[in-house]
């Protein structure tokens, strides 16, 4: 006797299944880009505080020396790169020439507050 079961119930059981999404935004060293965002006035007593985004992602273009990346969206929020992913970005700045802002598309899953990384490609300049 042979037990059919749904291809929807399998799928119910198989909490690794994710689907890749895509994310565009500016290529930035993801340790300066950090240091940048803490790196407030203690004595601030607004919730949010006036940042120059466009700033913060030139001064934290890419180098040759980075090893961790993360791209920033047009709201200022910072995703972070996976090993894969600083990998996969340091070949990219390696292979391109010195740009102050680096726009790319990066293709993966988002895991946690990290991009788990499938590809990243360089786009045209917003």
């Amino acid at each position: 006797m042979q037990l059919a079961i749904p291809f929807a119930v399998l799928l119910s059981f198989s909490p690794g299944i994710a689907f890749a999404e895509t994310w565009f935004g500016a290529l930035v060293d993801s340790k300066c880009y950090g240091a940048e965002q803490r790196n407030v006035n203690p004595t601030d007593t607004e919730t949010s505080v006036d940042r120059d985004k466009n700033y913060d992602v030139r001064y934290c273009s890419p180098t040759h020396k980075t090893k961790f990346f993360a791209i920033v969206g047009q709201e200022g929020q910072r995703l972070k790169l996976d090993p894969a992913g600083n990998a996969k970005a340091a070949d990219l700045v390696r292979n391109i020439s010195k740009k102050h802002i680096l726009d790319v598309a990066v293709r993966g899953e988002m895991v946690g507050k990290t991009i788990r990384v499938d590809s990243i490609s360089e786009t045209p300049p917003r």
